[in-house]
């Protein structure tokens, strides 16, 4: 493992060259460790080895050097001091409540954000005492405060929020959390390291889905939390090692390549994305276009202020609800109807039957997810070629 990179390059340059996973070989590009175990030397070598008093791996269930050169890596380019790798976002999000909250304890989320974190804090997380409310992603910081209780542990947005794009003020959110004893983390797989630190902002731990844009390709499926040493690095790390939610080293080696080219892509998906929001508000059979990149939205400001770039997923209303949506989603031939996102191809969904399908009409409302909403995650083909897929159905 390369240990001499320096924590102050920049989002490219880690992304390509932090932790470098080599072995005695030394080879050029990464290798990937398919094993499920490790040998020892000697009896004596394995008890120190498990009991923390020689370094080494164990099993590759929580130890693995491909794994642990992705943690590292991510880590890195989110200005972190310690990451774990999981075998998926919704994973991670679970591994860092169960590591950190207890029966009693409350969270405090934006009321934005992916249809199964709702179904996970609302119908998982209340069987074992852990209560959530919501406010609004874009309420100021004195509606935050007054949702806060006394038990509220901690707060967590996702900012761009899913679908909206809308942004919740990382700085002020992770002032407040400290001035009342609680925690903030951050959902930041709509923009990643790349365009967002919510660390350095203040935040205390940052939340990923590594199946989007770090991935880039729509192959593996995983995620990961950052954080500090303690929280992430013996809590949260704990957790994995006991319970097991764990990324395989393969998708590791997947992730890792993936943060290889993320700078450069997502510098793309923007570009692209702005071009098709721009297109998309002069539409007439559009009544209304989210993407934080337009002066138009609402949040402009703040977008610019805590992001270096405003992503690549773009959500509209068109006129006419559902029937419309469907019939202008059905009219591409290009696009890939999907729910995924984060893809080097252009998706598109419709949130209301998909990512928000499964949850309760009034979640739905609060989340101003509505029956003509859209979503587009724009990708890497040409926006002249996205933007005339696109006018076959709203004409």
């Amino acid at each position: 493992m390369n240990e001499t990179f320096d924590p102050e390059w920049g989002a490219s340059t880690l992304g390509v060259r932090a932790a470098e996973p080599r072995t005695e070989n030394r080879e050029h590009a990464a290798s990937v460790s398919m094993t499920s175990s490790y040998v020892f030397g000697s009896a004596a070598e394995a008890a120190a080895v498990f009991q923390g008093q020689a370094p080494g791996y164990i099993y590759s269930r929580f130890t693995n050097p491909t794994v642990e050169a992705f943690e590292r890596r991510l880590a890195a380019m989110e200005g972190g001091e310690s990451c774990v790798a999981t075998a998926s976002g919704m994973a991670a999000i679970l591994s860092l409540c169960l590591a950190l909250l207890r029966q009693g304890d409350h969270i405090l989320s934006s009321s934005g954000v992916f249809g199964s974190t709702i179904n996970l804090f609302n119908n998982v997380l209340t069987r074992f005492g852990v209560t959530t409310s919501y406010v609004d992603t874009t309420a100021d910081v004195a509606t935050w405060e007054a949702a806060l209780r006394p038990n509220t542990k901690l707060l967590f947005v996702e900012t761009p929020s899913n679908p909206l794009v809308e942004l919740a003020d990382i700085a002020s959110l992770a002032r407040l959390s400290r001035a009342h004893g609680a925690w903030l983390c951050v959902d930041n797989c709509f923009l990643t390291p790349v365009l967002q630190q919510p660390l350095r902002l203040g935040a205390d731990f940052v939340i990923h889905s590594a199946t989007k844009y770090i991935d880039g390709q729509g192959r593996a499926v995983g995620g990961a939390i950052v954080g500090d040493a303690e929280r992430v690095g013996k809590d949260v790390f704990g957790f994995m090692r006991t319970a097991g939610p764990c990324m395989s080293p393969f998708n590791a080696w997947v992730f890792l390549k993936g943060l290889e080219t993320l700078a450069v892509r997502m510098r793309a998906h923007c570009d692209n994305a702005r071009a098709v929001a721009e297109w998309l508000e002069e539409q007439p059979s559009v009544a209304r276009v989210f993407y934080p990149g337009l002066a138009s939205h609402p949040q402009h400001v703040l977008a610019q202020r805590q992001q270096s770039g405003y992503g690549g997923v773009v959500s509209f209303e068109v006129e006419g609800g559902r029937d419309a949506a469907w019939k202008l989603i059905d009219a591409t031939r290009m696009l890939s109807i999907t729910a995924n996102l984060g893809d080097t191809r252009t998706t598109i969904t419709h949130p209301a039957t998909t990512t928000h399908g499964r949850i309760s009409q009034e979640a739905r409302d609060a989340a101003g997810v509505t029956e003509g909403l859209v979503r587009l995650a724009v990708g890497l083909e040409d926006a002249r070629d996205i933007i005339a897929d696109l006018a076959r159905g709203l004409g």
